[in-house]
């Protein structure tokens, strides 16, 4: 069974955003290796801003600082 967890931002992301990403990346696995939908699970997690870093800096309102 394929399981794939998206990991982003909580910038405002709505549940017609997160069904898309759902139905897209369910698709991509059936297209790309063969995975049955039925057996295809999608986990999006949204995380805060701050809990984000890259190159030794925080993400905040106005990008990594």
């Amino acid at each position: 069974m394929p399981y794939v967890n998206i990991k982003i931002t909580d910038d405002g992301v709505t549940p017609e955003e997160k069904r898309a990403l759902i139905v897209k990346t369910t698709a991509a696995l059936q297209e790309v290796l063969g995975k049955e939908p039925e057996h295809t699970m999608v986990v999006i997690e949204t995380l805060p801003r701050e809990n984000w870093g890259r190159m030794a800096k925080q993400y905040g309102p106005n990008g990594f600082t």
